[in-house]
Protein backbone atom coordinates (compact mmCIF):
# COMPACT_ATOMS: atom_id res chain seq x y z
CA UNK A 1 0.00 0.00 0.00
CA UNK A 2 1.22 3.45 -0.53
CA UNK A 3 2.72 5.14 2.04
CA UNK A 4 0.25 8.23 1.01
CA UNK A 5 -3.08 5.78 1.12
CA UNK A 6 -2.15 4.68 4.35
CA UNK A 7 -1.34 8.41 5.94
CA UNK A 8 -4.92 8.79 4.75
CA UNK A 9 -6.26 6.69 6.84
CA UNK A 10 -4.12 7.77 9.84
CA UNK A 11 -5.36 11.47 8.85
CA UNK A 12 -9.50 9.51 9.24
CA UNK A 13 -8.53 8.63 12.73
CA UNK A 14 -7.44 5.22 13.16
CA UNK A 15 -4.52 5.45 14.47
CA UNK A 16 -2.23 7.28 17.08
CA UNK A 17 1.01 8.25 17.16
CA UNK A 18 3.13 10.46 19.30
CA UNK A 19 4.70 14.36 18.77
CA UNK A 20 6.39 15.41 16.28
CA UNK A 21 9.73 17.51 15.46
CA UNK A 22 8.25 19.60 13.10
CA UNK A 23 9.23 22.88 11.38
CA UNK A 24 5.83 25.53 10.90
CA UNK A 25 7.41 27.25 8.12
CA UNK A 26 4.74 28.67 6.20
CA UNK A 27 6.34 28.22 3.69
CA UNK A 28 3.22 27.81 2.39
CA UNK A 29 1.31 30.85 2.71
CA UNK A 30 3.80 33.60 1.99
CA UNK A 31 4.42 33.36 5.89
CA UNK A 32 8.00 35.35 5.88
CA UNK A 33 8.51 37.66 8.41
CA UNK A 34 9.74 41.01 8.30
CA UNK A 35 9.54 44.82 9.70
CA UNK A 36 10.10 46.25 13.15
CA UNK A 37 9.59 44.52 16.60
CA UNK A 38 6.49 46.76 18.43
CA UNK A 39 4.50 46.56 21.75
CA UNK A 40 1.13 47.36 22.23
CA UNK A 41 -1.71 46.68 24.81
CA UNK A 42 -5.17 46.00 24.19
CA UNK A 43 -7.90 47.18 26.26
CA UNK A 44 -10.76 44.84 27.95
CA UNK A 45 -13.30 44.71 30.04
CA UNK A 46 -15.57 41.53 31.46
CA UNK A 47 -15.62 38.81 34.37
CA UNK A 48 -15.11 35.43 34.65
CA UNK A 49 -14.64 32.78 37.53
CA UNK A 50 -11.48 31.79 37.73
CA UNK A 51 -9.64 29.47 39.78
CA UNK A 52 -6.47 31.94 40.17
CA UNK A 53 -7.57 35.17 40.07
CA UNK A 54 -11.28 34.86 41.43
CA UNK A 55 -11.43 38.16 43.34
CA UNK A 56 -10.06 40.08 40.60
CA UNK A 57 -12.87 38.54 38.34
CA UNK A 58 -15.42 39.07 40.80
CA UNK A 59 -15.26 42.79 40.90
CA UNK A 60 -15.30 42.90 38.07
CA UNK A 61 -11.15 43.92 37.13
CA UNK A 62 -9.82 42.37 33.90
CA UNK A 63 -7.44 39.39 34.71
CA UNK A 64 -3.87 40.81 33.24
CA UNK A 65 -2.15 38.37 31.02
CA UNK A 66 0.99 38.70 29.10
CA UNK A 67 1.25 37.58 25.32
CA UNK A 68 3.90 37.00 22.14
CA UNK A 69 2.99 37.18 18.45
CA UNK A 70 5.60 36.36 15.88
CA UNK A 71 3.30 38.00 13.00
CA UNK A 72 3.60 38.68 9.37
CA UNK A 73 5.30 41.97 8.46
CA UNK A 74 1.72 42.69 6.84
CA UNK A 75 0.31 42.13 10.04
CA UNK A 76 -1.21 45.55 11.62
CA UNK A 77 -1.18 46.53 15.43
CA UNK A 78 -3.01 44.07 17.32
CA UNK A 79 -4.81 46.85 19.08
CA UNK A 80 -6.28 47.80 15.90
CA UNK A 81 -8.18 44.05 15.11
CA UNK A 82 -11.63 44.62 16.81
CA UNK A 83 -12.12 40.59 16.72
CA UNK A 84 -9.26 40.41 19.00
CA UNK A 85 -10.19 43.16 21.39
CA UNK A 86 -13.87 42.01 21.90
CA UNK A 87 -12.53 38.51 22.89
CA UNK A 88 -10.43 39.83 25.54
CA UNK A 89 -13.42 41.30 26.44
CA UNK A 90 -15.55 38.90 26.32
CA UNK A 91 -12.87 36.55 28.27
CA UNK A 92 -12.24 39.12 30.46
CA UNK A 93 -8.41 39.45 29.84
CA UNK A 94 -6.69 42.68 29.18
CA UNK A 95 -3.58 41.66 27.59
CA UNK A 96 -0.28 43.42 27.09
CA UNK A 97 0.96 42.26 23.50
CA UNK A 98 4.56 41.90 22.37
CA UNK A 99 4.68 42.00 18.41
CA UNK A 100 7.74 40.84 16.50
CA UNK A 101 7.98 40.95 13.05
CA UNK A 102 11.41 40.29 12.22
CA UNK A 103 14.62 37.92 13.66
CA UNK A 104 11.97 36.15 16.03
CA UNK A 105 14.29 32.57 15.28
CA UNK A 106 17.71 34.82 16.87
CA UNK A 107 15.46 36.25 19.68
CA UNK A 108 13.79 33.27 20.80
CA UNK A 109 17.08 31.36 21.64
CA UNK A 110 18.16 34.04 24.18
CA UNK A 111 14.46 34.80 25.31
CA UNK A 112 14.06 31.02 25.95
CA UNK A 113 17.65 30.11 27.51
CA UNK A 114 17.00 33.24 30.03
CA UNK A 115 13.91 31.51 31.18
CA UNK A 116 11.38 34.61 31.14
CA UNK A 117 8.99 34.49 28.47
CA UNK A 118 4.83 35.60 28.29
CA UNK A 119 2.44 33.89 29.50
CA UNK A 120 1.34 32.96 25.93
CA UNK A 121 3.31 32.77 23.06
CA UNK A 122 1.74 32.57 19.47
CA UNK A 123 3.12 31.85 16.60
CA UNK A 124 6.52 31.52 18.81
CA UNK A 125 7.24 28.02 18.96
CA UNK A 126 7.89 24.83 17.49
CA UNK A 127 7.29 21.09 18.83
CA UNK A 128 11.59 20.74 19.43
CA UNK A 129 11.36 23.78 21.58
CA UNK A 130 8.98 22.02 24.68
CA UNK A 131 12.69 19.27 24.45
CA UNK A 132 14.81 22.00 24.15
CA UNK A 133 13.70 24.29 26.99
CA UNK A 134 12.52 21.83 28.99
CA UNK A 135 10.28 22.62 32.10
CA UNK A 136 9.63 26.16 30.36
CA UNK A 137 6.14 25.60 28.78
CA UNK A 138 3.08 24.77 30.55
CA UNK A 139 1.69 21.20 30.12
CA UNK A 140 -2.00 21.60 28.54
CA UNK A 141 -3.00 17.89 28.92
CA UNK A 142 -5.05 18.43 32.07
CA UNK A 143 -6.74 21.33 31.08
CA UNK A 144 -7.73 19.73 28.03
CA UNK A 145 -9.08 16.58 29.71
CA UNK A 146 -10.12 18.26 32.40
CA UNK A 147 -12.92 20.71 30.72
CA UNK A 148 -10.99 23.66 30.46
CA UNK A 149 -10.46 23.53 26.80
CA UNK A 150 -13.60 22.72 25.08
CA UNK A 151 -12.86 23.78 21.44
CA UNK A 152 -9.86 22.23 21.67
CA UNK A 153 -11.08 19.10 22.54
CA UNK A 154 -13.69 18.76 19.91
CA UNK A 155 -10.87 19.02 17.01
CA UNK A 156 -8.87 16.37 19.16
CA UNK A 157 -12.08 14.19 18.90
CA UNK A 158 -12.97 15.30 15.46
CA UNK A 159 -8.97 14.26 14.64
CA UNK A 160 -7.27 12.33 16.89
CA UNK A 161 -4.01 12.44 14.58
CA UNK A 162 -3.65 15.82 15.83
CA UNK A 163 -3.53 15.06 19.60
CA UNK A 164 -1.09 12.51 18.74
CA UNK A 165 1.05 15.15 16.77
CA UNK A 166 0.83 17.46 20.01
CA UNK A 167 1.93 14.78 22.32
CA UNK A 168 5.04 13.88 23.50
CA UNK A 169 5.95 9.72 24.55
CA UNK A 170 4.11 10.54 28.08
CA UNK A 171 0.95 12.13 26.36
CA UNK A 172 2.33 15.86 27.57
CA UNK A 173 0.81 18.58 25.36
CA UNK A 174 2.60 21.67 25.37
CA UNK A 175 1.80 23.47 21.94
CA UNK A 176 -1.54 23.20 19.95
CA UNK A 177 -1.96 22.55 16.25
CA UNK A 178 -4.30 24.34 14.08
CA UNK A 179 -6.40 22.52 11.36
CA UNK A 180 -7.91 23.90 8.45
CA UNK A 181 -9.97 21.37 6.58
CA UNK A 182 -9.56 22.53 2.49
CA UNK A 183 -6.24 24.12 0.91
CA UNK A 184 -4.61 23.96 -2.35
CA UNK A 185 -2.28 20.87 -2.58
CA UNK A 186 0.95 23.26 -3.21
CA UNK A 187 1.48 26.75 -2.12
CA UNK A 188 3.45 28.25 -4.70
CA UNK A 189 2.88 28.64 -8.92
CA UNK A 190 5.30 29.78 -11.27
CA UNK A 191 4.07 32.81 -12.70
CA UNK A 192 5.16 34.49 -16.53
CA UNK A 193 4.22 37.86 -17.75
CA UNK A 194 2.26 37.40 -20.92
CA UNK A 195 2.05 40.94 -22.45
CA UNK A 196 6.00 40.78 -21.80
CA UNK A 197 5.63 37.55 -23.53
CA UNK A 198 3.78 39.21 -26.48
CA UNK A 199 5.28 42.20 -26.57
CA UNK A 200 8.96 40.76 -27.50
CA UNK A 201 6.44 37.82 -29.98
CA UNK A 202 7.70 35.27 -27.46
CA UNK A 203 5.75 31.86 -26.91
CA UNK A 204 5.59 30.45 -23.59
CA UNK A 205 8.98 28.25 -22.31
CA UNK A 206 7.97 24.43 -22.25
CA UNK A 207 11.43 23.50 -19.94
CA UNK A 208 14.35 25.63 -18.00
CA UNK A 209 16.45 26.18 -20.98
CA UNK A 210 13.47 27.94 -23.00
CA UNK A 211 12.56 29.87 -19.65
CA UNK A 212 16.67 30.93 -19.59
CA UNK A 213 15.96 32.26 -23.08
CA UNK A 214 12.71 34.15 -22.57
CA UNK A 215 14.83 35.64 -19.58
CA UNK A 216 17.37 36.66 -21.72
CA UNK A 217 14.36 38.24 -23.95
CA UNK A 218 13.19 39.76 -20.52
CA UNK A 219 16.09 41.37 -19.54
CA UNK A 220 17.51 42.69 -23.21
CA UNK A 221 14.00 43.60 -24.93
CA UNK A 222 12.35 46.40 -23.10
CA UNK A 223 9.60 44.07 -22.30
CA UNK A 224 7.77 46.90 -20.05
CA UNK A 225 7.69 49.10 -23.21
CA UNK A 226 8.85 52.64 -20.75
CA UNK A 227 12.27 52.74 -22.99
CA UNK A 228 14.54 51.68 -20.21
CA UNK A 229 15.93 48.42 -21.01
CA UNK A 230 17.69 48.26 -17.52
CA UNK A 231 14.31 48.33 -15.71
CA UNK A 232 13.21 44.78 -15.78
CA UNK A 233 13.90 41.59 -13.38
CA UNK A 234 13.84 38.80 -15.42
CA UNK A 235 13.31 36.47 -12.58
CA UNK A 236 12.98 37.24 -8.65
CA UNK A 237 11.56 34.82 -5.48
CA UNK A 238 11.67 35.05 -1.67
CA UNK A 239 14.40 32.46 0.57
CA UNK A 240 15.25 28.90 -1.22
CA UNK A 241 13.21 28.56 -4.80
CA UNK A 242 12.22 24.73 -3.91
CA UNK A 243 9.42 24.20 -6.46
CA UNK A 244 11.79 24.72 -9.46
CA UNK A 245 13.92 22.30 -7.40
CA UNK A 246 11.05 19.90 -7.97
CA UNK A 247 11.45 20.60 -12.08
CA UNK A 248 14.60 18.84 -11.75
CA UNK A 249 13.32 15.25 -10.62
CA UNK A 250 13.25 15.70 -6.57
CA UNK A 251 10.14 13.71 -5.10
CA UNK A 252 8.87 16.87 -2.95
CA UNK A 253 5.91 15.39 -1.56
CA UNK A 254 5.52 16.81 2.24
CA UNK A 255 9.15 17.94 2.15
CA UNK A 256 10.18 19.56 5.63
CA UNK A 257 13.66 21.47 5.70
CA UNK A 258 14.95 19.96 2.83
CA UNK A 259 13.87 15.99 3.65
CA UNK A 260 11.62 13.55 1.75
CA UNK A 261 11.13 9.97 0.94
CA UNK A 262 12.36 8.08 -2.38
CA UNK A 263 12.16 5.00 -2.20
CA UNK A 264 11.51 4.13 1.32
CA UNK A 265 14.54 5.97 2.28
CA UNK A 266 14.72 9.76 4.22
CA UNK A 267 17.21 12.06 2.21
CA UNK A 268 17.50 15.76 2.07
CA UNK A 269 18.13 17.48 -1.27
CA UNK A 270 21.13 19.82 -0.15
CA UNK A 271 23.35 16.73 -0.76
CA UNK A 272 21.49 15.59 -3.66
CA UNK A 273 23.22 15.34 -7.04
CA UNK A 274 20.05 17.12 -8.57
CA UNK A 275 20.31 19.85 -6.23
CA UNK A 276 24.07 20.45 -7.49
CA UNK A 277 22.68 20.58 -11.02
CA UNK A 278 20.06 22.87 -10.14
CA UNK A 279 22.44 25.41 -8.06
CA UNK A 280 24.59 25.14 -11.17
CA UNK A 281 21.87 25.86 -13.45
CA UNK A 282 20.72 28.90 -10.89
CA UNK A 283 24.50 30.25 -10.65
CA UNK A 284 24.11 30.36 -14.52
CA UNK A 285 21.14 32.58 -14.69
CA UNK A 286 22.53 34.72 -11.49
CA UNK A 287 25.79 35.24 -13.46
CA UNK A 288 23.80 36.19 -16.92
CA UNK A 289 22.28 39.22 -14.68
CA UNK A 290 18.42 37.15 -14.81
CA UNK A 291 17.92 37.09 -11.12
CA UNK A 292 17.33 39.73 -8.60
CA UNK A 293 20.85 40.73 -7.53
CA UNK A 294 19.31 41.34 -3.88
CA UNK A 295 17.44 37.83 -4.20
CA UNK A 296 19.40 36.81 -0.79
CA UNK A 297 19.51 40.12 1.02
CA UNK A 298 15.81 41.69 0.45
CA UNK A 299 13.09 41.03 2.97
CA UNK A 300 9.27 39.97 2.12
CA UNK A 301 8.50 43.93 1.86
CA UNK A 302 10.41 44.48 -0.62
CA UNK A 303 9.92 41.63 -2.48
CA UNK A 304 6.69 42.19 -2.87
CA UNK A 305 6.60 46.03 -3.68
CA UNK A 306 9.53 45.16 -6.42
CA UNK A 307 6.84 42.65 -7.88
CA UNK A 308 4.02 45.22 -8.16
CA UNK A 309 6.12 47.62 -10.40
CA UNK A 310 4.61 51.17 -10.88
CA UNK A 311 1.67 51.34 -11.76
CA UNK A 312 0.31 49.01 -14.30
CA UNK A 313 4.30 49.09 -15.10
CA UNK A 314 5.44 45.74 -14.83
CA UNK A 315 9.48 45.06 -13.84
CA UNK A 316 9.24 41.08 -13.22
CA UNK A 317 9.31 38.72 -15.60
CA UNK A 318 9.02 35.18 -13.84
CA UNK A 319 8.57 34.74 -9.94
CA UNK A 320 6.95 32.22 -7.69
CA UNK A 321 4.15 33.05 -5.63
CA UNK A 322 0.27 31.98 -3.86
CA UNK A 323 -1.44 34.05 -5.84
CA UNK A 324 -1.54 36.30 -8.49
CA UNK A 325 -3.06 39.05 -6.73
CA UNK A 326 -1.21 38.46 -3.85
CA UNK A 327 2.29 38.53 -5.85
CA UNK A 328 1.84 41.44 -8.41
CA UNK A 329 -1.21 43.51 -6.74
CA UNK A 330 -4.56 44.83 -8.41
CA UNK A 331 -3.27 46.52 -11.17
CA UNK A 332 -0.57 44.18 -12.47
CA UNK A 333 -2.42 40.34 -11.52
CA UNK A 334 -3.98 40.35 -15.04
CA UNK A 335 -0.23 40.17 -16.90
CA UNK A 336 0.42 37.41 -15.51
CA UNK A 337 -0.22 33.19 -16.34
CA UNK A 338 0.58 30.12 -14.08
CA UNK A 339 3.13 28.02 -16.25
CA UNK A 340 3.10 24.06 -15.56
CA UNK A 341 6.03 22.11 -14.17
CA UNK A 342 8.62 23.05 -16.72
CA UNK A 343 11.27 19.82 -17.52
CA UNK A 344 14.78 21.50 -17.28
CA UNK A 345 15.84 20.51 -21.11
CA UNK A 346 13.99 19.80 -24.30
CA UNK A 347 15.17 15.40 -24.13
CA UNK A 348 14.84 15.11 -20.36
CA UNK A 349 12.43 12.34 -18.94
CA UNK A 350 9.11 14.44 -18.17
CA UNK A 351 7.26 11.43 -16.03
CA UNK A 352 11.04 12.73 -13.75
CA UNK A 353 9.75 16.06 -13.04
CA UNK A 354 7.75 17.25 -10.28
CA UNK A 355 6.37 19.97 -8.04
CA UNK A 356 6.34 21.17 -4.55
CA UNK A 357 3.66 19.12 -3.28
CA UNK A 358 2.42 20.32 0.38
CA UNK A 359 -1.44 19.27 0.64
CA UNK A 360 -0.83 17.41 4.51
CA UNK A 361 2.32 20.69 5.56
CA UNK A 362 -1.39 23.09 4.19
CA UNK A 363 -3.73 21.57 6.70
CA UNK A 364 -2.38 21.23 9.77
CA UNK A 365 0.43 23.13 11.51
CA UNK A 366 1.96 22.17 15.09
CA UNK A 367 2.82 24.29 17.90
CA UNK A 368 0.46 27.21 17.19
CA UNK A 369 0.28 28.44 20.70
CA UNK A 370 1.86 27.66 24.12
CA UNK A 371 1.41 28.87 28.16
CA UNK A 372 4.38 29.53 30.13
CA UNK A 373 4.40 27.25 33.05
CA UNK A 374 5.51 30.33 34.84
CA UNK A 375 2.22 31.81 33.96
CA UNK A 376 0.20 33.61 37.29
CA UNK A 377 -3.19 33.09 35.55
CA UNK A 378 -3.20 29.68 33.75
CA UNK A 379 -7.05 29.41 33.32
CA UNK A 380 -7.46 32.68 32.17
CA UNK A 381 -4.76 32.11 29.41
CA UNK A 382 -6.19 28.46 28.50
CA UNK A 383 -9.61 29.93 28.29
CA UNK A 384 -8.84 32.57 25.83
CA UNK A 385 -6.50 30.46 23.26
CA UNK A 386 -9.49 27.73 23.37
CA UNK A 387 -11.95 30.34 22.44
CA UNK A 388 -9.61 30.60 18.72
CA UNK A 389 -10.39 27.47 18.45
CA UNK A 390 -14.29 27.82 18.55
CA UNK A 391 -15.49 27.60 14.34
CA UNK A 392 -16.72 31.33 14.47
CA UNK A 393 -14.02 32.77 15.88
CA UNK A 394 -11.40 30.03 13.72
CA UNK A 395 -12.51 31.52 10.52
CA UNK A 396 -12.14 35.03 12.31
CA UNK A 397 -8.30 34.28 13.80
CA UNK A 398 -7.64 33.23 9.43
CA UNK A 399 -9.42 35.74 7.46
CA UNK A 400 -9.88 38.39 9.80
CA UNK A 401 -13.10 40.32 11.88
CA UNK A 402 -17.18 38.96 11.39
CA UNK A 403 -17.81 42.75 12.65
CA UNK A 404 -18.90 45.96 11.52
CA UNK A 405 -15.16 47.14 12.02
CA UNK A 406 -13.80 44.86 10.78
CA UNK A 407 -15.51 43.60 8.18
CA UNK A 408 -13.37 40.80 6.74
CA UNK A 409 -16.05 37.79 6.93
CA UNK A 410 -19.61 37.84 6.97
CA UNK A 411 -21.77 35.48 8.73
CA UNK A 412 -25.07 35.04 6.63
CA UNK A 413 -27.10 33.88 9.46
CA UNK A 414 -27.80 30.31 8.25
CA UNK A 415 -24.63 28.73 9.09
CA UNK A 416 -22.74 29.57 6.21
CA UNK A 417 -20.39 32.45 5.98
CA UNK A 418 -18.34 34.45 3.05
CA UNK A 419 -15.20 36.47 2.77
CA UNK A 420 -15.87 40.05 2.04
CA UNK A 421 -13.93 41.68 -0.85
CA UNK A 422 -11.07 44.30 0.94
CA UNK A 423 -12.75 47.29 2.75
CA UNK A 424 -10.17 49.06 0.89
CA UNK A 425 -10.60 48.54 -2.86
CA UNK A 426 -6.73 49.27 -3.03
CA UNK A 427 -5.51 46.45 -1.70
CA UNK A 428 -5.38 42.76 -2.85
CA UNK A 429 -7.41 40.53 -0.53
CA UNK A 430 -4.10 38.39 0.24
CA UNK A 431 -2.96 41.45 1.58
CA UNK A 432 -5.84 42.25 3.17
CA UNK A 433 -6.16 39.33 5.11
CA UNK A 434 -2.35 39.28 6.41
CA UNK A 435 -3.33 42.91 7.33
CA UNK A 436 -6.60 41.92 9.58
CA UNK A 437 -5.80 38.55 10.99
CA UNK A 438 -3.37 36.47 12.62
CA UNK A 439 -3.18 34.11 9.29
CA UNK A 440 -2.56 30.74 8.61
CA UNK A 441 0.54 30.01 11.52
CA UNK A 442 -2.28 30.24 14.15
CA UNK A 443 -4.03 28.71 16.55
CA UNK A 444 -7.84 27.90 15.18
CA UNK A 445 -10.14 25.14 13.97
CA UNK A 446 -11.71 25.11 10.47
CA UNK A 447 -13.51 21.90 10.50
CA UNK A 448 -14.54 19.46 7.69
CA UNK A 449 -18.01 20.48 6.95
CA UNK A 450 -17.01 24.33 6.97
CA UNK A 451 -15.79 23.36 3.12
CA UNK A 452 -19.68 23.54 1.75
CA UNK A 453 -20.72 26.27 4.11
CA UNK A 454 -17.67 29.21 3.25
CA UNK A 455 -17.82 30.92 0.42
CA UNK A 456 -14.23 32.08 -0.28
CA UNK A 457 -13.11 35.42 -1.27
CA UNK A 458 -11.75 36.48 -4.63
CA UNK A 459 -8.16 35.21 -4.10
CA UNK A 460 -8.53 31.82 -2.77
CA UNK A 461 -10.65 31.26 -6.27
CA UNK A 462 -8.42 32.80 -8.04
CA UNK A 463 -5.25 29.78 -6.29
CA UNK A 464 -7.47 27.39 -7.49
CA UNK A 465 -8.07 27.87 -10.84
CA UNK A 466 -4.20 28.95 -11.13
CA UNK A 467 -2.89 25.81 -9.65
CA UNK A 468 -4.59 23.89 -12.78
CA UNK A 469 -1.61 23.59 -15.01
CA UNK A 470 -0.13 21.94 -11.64
CA UNK A 471 -2.94 19.26 -11.52
CA UNK A 472 -1.50 16.50 -14.02
CA UNK A 473 2.07 16.59 -12.13
CA UNK A 474 0.15 16.96 -8.70
CA UNK A 475 -1.60 13.60 -9.60
CA UNK A 476 1.33 11.67 -11.12
CA UNK A 477 3.29 12.87 -7.77
CA UNK A 478 0.14 11.32 -6.21
CA UNK A 479 0.35 7.74 -7.67
CA UNK A 480 3.63 7.64 -7.65
CA UNK A 481 5.60 9.42 -5.26
CA UNK A 482 6.26 8.81 -0.99
CA UNK A 483 5.40 11.40 0.95
CA UNK A 484 7.37 12.61 3.81
CA UNK A 485 4.56 12.58 6.13
CA UNK A 486 7.01 15.02 9.02
CA UNK A 487 4.18 16.61 10.89
CA UNK A 488 2.59 13.08 12.15
CA UNK A 489 6.29 11.41 12.88
CA UNK A 490 7.19 10.38 16.34
CA UNK A 491 10.21 11.45 17.82
CA UNK A 492 11.43 10.29 21.51
CA UNK A 493 12.71 13.23 23.82
CA UNK A 494 16.50 12.43 23.02
CA UNK A 495 15.73 12.54 19.17
CA UNK A 496 14.26 15.98 19.16
CA UNK A 497 17.28 16.79 21.52
CA UNK A 498 19.32 15.71 18.75
CA UNK A 499 17.70 16.87 15.78
CA UNK A 500 17.52 20.53 17.86
CA UNK A 501 21.34 20.22 18.23
CA UNK A 502 22.59 19.72 14.76
CA UNK A 503 19.64 21.43 12.72
CA UNK A 504 21.15 24.98 13.35
CA UNK A 505 24.87 23.64 12.16
CA UNK A 506 23.46 22.22 9.24
CA UNK A 507 21.39 24.81 8.04
CA UNK A 508 24.15 27.29 8.50
CA UNK A 509 26.23 25.57 6.01
CA UNK A 510 23.52 24.85 3.44
CA UNK A 511 22.08 28.53 3.95
CA UNK A 512 25.75 30.20 3.30
CA UNK A 513 26.91 27.78 1.15
CA UNK A 514 23.67 28.17 -1.34
CA UNK A 515 24.44 32.25 -0.95
CA UNK A 516 27.89 31.65 -2.26
CA UNK A 517 27.29 29.57 -4.99
CA UNK A 518 24.46 31.30 -6.23
CA UNK A 519 25.77 35.09 -6.40
CA UNK A 520 29.67 34.16 -7.11
CA UNK A 521 29.76 32.73 -10.23
CA UNK A 522 34.19 32.53 -9.63
CA UNK A 523 32.54 29.54 -7.46
CA UNK A 524 33.32 26.13 -8.90
CA UNK A 525 29.92 24.28 -7.84
CA UNK A 526 31.22 20.40 -9.25
CA UNK A 527 34.72 21.02 -7.96
CA UNK A 528 33.59 21.73 -4.22
CA UNK A 529 30.96 19.71 -4.40
CA UNK A 530 32.28 16.80 -2.64
CA UNK A 531 33.61 18.22 0.13
CA UNK A 532 30.51 20.22 0.86
CA UNK A 533 28.72 17.50 1.28
CA UNK A 534 31.12 15.47 3.75
CA UNK A 535 31.17 18.90 5.60
CA UNK A 536 26.92 18.75 6.03
CA UNK A 537 26.97 15.08 6.80
CA UNK A 538 30.17 15.77 9.09
CA UNK A 539 28.16 18.92 11.13
CA UNK A 540 25.10 16.21 11.62
CA UNK A 541 23.26 15.68 8.81
CA UNK A 542 24.11 11.78 9.32
CA UNK A 543 22.88 11.45 12.47
CA UNK A 544 19.84 13.36 11.90
CA UNK A 545 18.94 11.10 8.99
CA UNK A 546 19.58 7.84 10.91
CA UNK A 547 16.93 9.60 13.39
CA UNK A 548 14.57 10.36 10.82
CA UNK A 549 14.92 6.84 8.87
CA UNK A 550 14.32 5.22 12.46
CA UNK A 551 11.55 7.52 13.17
CA UNK A 552 10.20 7.48 9.77
CA UNK A 553 10.11 3.58 9.98
CA UNK A 554 8.29 3.36 13.50
CA UNK A 555 5.67 5.59 12.51
CA UNK A 556 5.09 3.25 9.21
CA UNK A 557 5.31 -0.13 11.40
CA UNK A 558 2.21 1.87 13.54
CA UNK A 559 0.45 1.59 10.30
CA UNK A 560 -0.18 -1.81 10.31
Amino acid sequence: MKVKKLLSLFLAGTMMVGCLAGCGSDAGSGNEAAGTETEASSDSAGSKESSDSGSKESSGEKVPLTALISKHSLTKDLGEMEWLNRLEDEIGVEIEWQQISADWDQKKSVMFAGGDIPDMLFKATVTTDFATYNGLFENLTPYIDGGDMPNVAKMFEDHPELRALSSDENGAIYGLPNYRSVWPRTNRVLYINKVWLDNLGLQIPTTMDELEEVMLAFRDGDPNGNGDTTDEIALDFNGFPSFLLGCFGVPLMNEADGYYVEDGTVKNFRVDERYKEFMIWLQKLYGEGLINEEVITQDYSKFQSVARGEGTTAKVGVSLGWESGDRFGTDLADQYVPLPALKPHADSNEEEVYWGYYKDNNSVNPATVAVSASCKNKTEAVHFIDAFYEEEMSLQVLFGGMNEVDNCIQDNGDGTYTVLPPADPSIDPGTWKWTNSFADYSPYYIPDDVKDRLTMGADMQRVNDERAQLEDTLDKMEEKCETYPSKFISYTTDENADLAMTHANITNIVDQTYAAWLTDSARDIEAEWDDYVKSVYDIGLEQNLEIRQTAYERYLSSLQ
